[in-house]
């Protein structure tokens, strides 16, 4: 079966964290998007097309890591969506490489491999030429609703009104779609939600069918969400082990699964509590607590007497000590001595936080903070639960951050005397 996959959209939503596409953030090591590739091999798929932006930043990163030769059996093949169109208009640039019915999916699927063959089951068992994958949800109104009689699909409405919902089961971003589709695609108008225009218009004229899944399926639409995947990926696929060429001192703790990568050094009296996974090259000081569900990836460095728990570090993060508690640091930030990331509410309620101008709640009661690349920040710094941090941002010693902070900002506070001034410089 061939395979389309989509990896072309400028996820906003995900900011700070979208300097690069979302699929390419790592976790133990590899491309997220590499995950979903070997699933789909390991189901017995033949063909991945990708459809990347025009930086090919997908390409790129994939063959430079030498993630396509590690999906051996799978051939992967690329298409370019010059402008972000929507859905519809990224699976329309495939059409000239399809020549069969086709899976369609987001690149953090991680789990499609299982489930295509219940789709493929369904398909044979009604002759239905549309299959989706559809799950229960008890926020209706945040996503797109079948209607359903039993398992027919009879139409999809999206965003409905609260209380107005014609059922509680979403579609999933997993679709088996006939070559037939693309001529649908050709009658609606073309919008950003052409894709979902054109799946109403088939479910009108054909036969559409659901498989209803009880599966966890990961989520990438907002940054918090990357410390659930990663979660959900370390308990799956994490293997511990440690290599020869790190330099571990004879006291230091650990307590499995953990992988600890080449030339690692940690220091006296580090504590290591898996599942944890260290990176090529990392640098863990005197008495250091990483605690569960931490990925520390290449060339990370924790100074001395930092704790860092559910934390994740991509390539090139250094610390000093402090303490870091369900974050993420995209790469190359740099954090001064004694900085603390707050990562639960003094009330201990759900903590919210705020995207687009808009606050909305995260789903997490534990939740620090989210830093987008190249970010330095001083000495003594206090970071509130939920604040979202951009690239290339200066933080000043002693500030307390307690709002978001967009790109290419300097933020400090200004002591003199008694009196304090907030400052912020784009």
């Amino acid at each position: 079966m061939q395979t389309v996959i989509l990896a072309a959209g400028e996820s906003s939503r995900f900011w700070p964290l979208n300097q690069t596409h979302k699929s390419l953030l790592k976790i133990m090591g590899r491309p997220l998007i590499w995950y979903t590739l070997e699933g789909l091999r390991k189901s017995g798929v033949k063909e991945a097309i990708i459809v990347q932006g025009p930086k090919r930043e997908i390409e790129k990163e994939l063959k430079s890591s030498h993630c396509e030769s590690g999906s051996r059996n799978l051939v992967i093949k690329y298409v370019v969506q010059k402008k972000s169109k929507g859905m519809g208009n990224a699976i329309f640039r495939a059409e000239n490489l399809i020549n069969e019915p086709f899976l369609v999916l987001d690149p953090y699927h991680f789990e499609a491999g299982e489930v295509i063959k219940e789709m493929i089951e369904k398909s044979k068992k009604t002759k239905a030429g549309l299959i989706l994958m559809g799950r229960e949800t008890d926020k209706p109104w945040n996503y797109g609703i079948l209607k359903l009689d039993n398992d027919r699909a009879m139409n999809l409405i999206e965003k409905p009104e609260k209380g107005m919902e014609p059922s509680s089961i979403r579609v999933i971003g997993i679709y088996l779609l006939p070559l037939d589709f693309f001529g649908y695609y050709k009658r609606v108008k073309e919008n950003m939600y052409a894709l979902e225009d054109a799946l109403a218009l088939y479910m009108k004229e054909k036969d559409t069918r659901v498989v209803i899944t009880k599966k966890e399926t990961p989520s990438l639409k907002h940054p918090w969400d990357l410390l659930k995947v990663t979660k959900s990926l370390m308990d799956k696929s994490l293997k511990p082990k440690i290599e020869k060429s790190a330099k571990i001192a004879k006291n230091v703790v650990i307590k499995e699964p953990v992988y600890i990568g080449k030339n690692v050094k940690i220091f006296e009296n580090a504590v290591i509590k898996g599942p944890c996974y260290i990176g090529n090259n990392c640098v863990i000081g005197n008495n250091v607590v990483v605690r569960e569900y931490t990925n520390l990836e290449d060339n990370a460095l924790i100074g001395a007497n930092a704790e860092v728990t559910r934390c994740i570090f991509q390539k090139d993060v250094h610390t000093h000590c402090g303490y870091f508690g369900d974050s993420i640091f995209d790469q190359n930030c740099r954090v001064g001595a004694g900085t603390i990331t707050a990562n639960v509410r003094l009330d201990r309620e759900e903590i919210k936080s705020v995207v687009k101008k808009e606050k909305i709640s995260t789903g997490f009661t534990s939740l620090g903070t989210i830093v987008g690349q190249n970010t330095k920040i001083g000495i003594n710094c206090s970071l509130m639960p939920g604040v979202l941090i951009g690239s290339n941002c200066t933080i000043g010693p002693n500030s307390v951050v307690l709002e978001n902070i967009k790109d290419n900002t300097t933020f400090y506070i200004k002591f003199e005397g008694i009196k304090k001034e907030k400052i912020k410089k784009s």
